[in-house]
């Protein structure tokens, strides 16, 4: 009987199973970001430790930092001014390294990883932040920590953790033109449940998956946790190799070759017995747009919402101000937020700036553009995106988380009702206790920032690509 990736990369890390039946495990990438680093550290020094394998460790600054430039220090805000100063501290003295601001390699922790060649096949990977499972994109097992267990990484770099089941969810055809992996994630979601993936590790699989270029296998990845899943990975195949060559940690030379051939016996084997098994027709899935509180409460922009089944769905309904039975298209927004760790990087920022090329931003609707790293920033510059988004009237930010969680000064004011390419939608998660966030692609999210409603993004892309 073959062996899932899960199944290999687990053994391969496997230290001893433990009287409890839990597994500690070695961790060979460690990523700590200012907000749940701090506290660790502090466990350390009150025990007398230190940083076990401080090369295996990587630090950024991404949560709480300003992305409106120019950025000064000390920041204008003192509680991010101490998370970003006491991280720079910390890492100093554990020779840890760290891409502070001003870094060319500084940026959102699950954008960097990747774009550095630090993520690889293979690998377990942890970090204090819920979205690592963005990082299984490349045929690795990467989990959210607590702030426990940063410390537990940074004294031992282990953690005991329970094995997960593994499902394998195909994504079975082509998809439609302007159809993303953001949509097919959130599809998936609404189909199996927020809470349909506990206990399991997600594999992604099928041709639509096999199509996808990297940066979307991250995104169908980094939302795993949206449904559930601790774990979200892709085997890795060609896609992956070409993405890594070159990549500045990624190996060289011969030394490339041969983990070319290592990280291709890892992934799953072709009789490999899953758990649970799901279809899902990519080509029957369109724009999605979420209406609810929930990733899960989600439904495509030609629908129309839907009646409440329940009490939480109701609650959602008159929270977002929306009405059982309205079509979700022509829903008015206030505010346009492009960025996060799921769709910040260069290919969401192509595919938002082909929808706003020659076309104005809604005079109601603000309207953001947080790459997702500096490195993210400099090639969208490059490629003149920057001018393609100021001249529509949109805001050309810094890196950094911003928006997507409200660390920072990025945040809805009142009752703003925000067109979100991020991952999460709880009442709050912007900043606001009444802001309304709804989630979509970058592409979606550009076309209700110049539309000044929710829009199929179909409409904007020329014929020609649609045929």
């Amino acid at each position: 009987m073959g062996q899932t990736l899960f199944a290999k990369v687990w053994a391969a890390h496997a230290v001893r199973t433990l009287a409890t039946g839990r597994t500690q495990i070695f961790v060979a990438l460690h990523l700590v970001h200012e907000v749940t680093s701090s506290q660790a550290f502090e466990m350390l020094a009150a025990r007398g430790a230190g940083v076990a394998f401080p090369d295996r460790t990587i630090a950024t600054v991404d949560h709480v930092v300003p992305t409106l430039p120019p950025i000064v220090r000390p920041l204008p805000d003192a509680a991010a001014e101490a998370m970003v100063a006491a991280l720079e501290r910390n890492c100093g003295q554990h020779a840890v390294r760290c891409f502070g601001l001003g870094d060319p390699r500084q940026g959102i922790v699950h954008v960097i990883g990747p774009e550095l060649g630090l993520t690889r096949p293979g690998m377990t990977i942890a970090c204090g932040d819920s979205h690592t499972s963005t990082h299984g994109a490349f045929g690795a097992l990467a989990f959210g920590i607590g702030t426990s267990q940063v410390r537990d990484v940074l004294a031992s770099q282990c953690l005991a953790l329970d094995p997960l089941r593994v499902r394998c969810v195909r994504f079975t055809g082509g998809v439609q033109a302007g159809v993303t992996a953001k949509d097919l994630v959130l599809a998936m979601i609404g189909r199996l449940g927020v809470n349909g993936g506990v206990g399991f590790a997600y594999e992604y699989a099928g041709e639509a998956v096999d199509a996808m270029d990297m940066e979307q296998r991250m995104t169908l990845c980094n939302m795993a946790i949206e449904g559930g899943a601790r774990i979200g990975y892709v085997n890795p195949d060609d896609t992956t190799f070409r993405y890594l060559e070159g990549r500045p940690f990624a190996p060289s030379g011969k030394a490339f070759e041969a983990a070319c051939a290592a990280w291709r016996a890892s992934g799953s084997d072709p009789d490999a017995v899953f758990d649970d098994e799901v279809a899902i027709d990519a080509a029957a899935v369109e724009p999605m747009v979420t209406w609810g509180t929930s990733p899960g409460q989600v439904i495509p922009v030609t629908a129309r919402i839907p009646a409440p089944a329940t009490s939480e769905e109701r609650d959602a309904l008159q929270f977002m101000g929306l009405e059982a039975g309205g079509a979700m298209a022509g829903t008015p927004i206030d505010v346009a937020f492009i960025g996060s760790c799921t769709n910040g990087r260069l290919s969401d920022l192509r595919e938002a700036s082909r929808v706003v090329q020659g076309r104005r931003v809604h005079r109601r609707v603000r309207a953001l553009v947080v790459p997702g790293s500096a490195s993210v920033r400099a090639a969208a510059e490059r490629e003149g995106l920057d001018r393609v988004f100021v001249e529509a009237g949109f805001e050309w930010r810094a890196p950094g988380c911003s928006m997507c969680l409200a660390m920072n000064a990025d945040r809805l004011w009142g009752q703003e009702r925000c067109a979100a390419s991020s991952n999460r939608n709880f009442k709050g998660r912007q900043g606001s206790p009444t802001g309304r966030t709804m989630l979509m692609s970058a592409g979606m999210v550009a076309a209700a920032a110049v539309a000044g409603e929710i829009r199929d993004v179909r409409e904007f892309i020329p014929a020609a690509v649609r045929s």
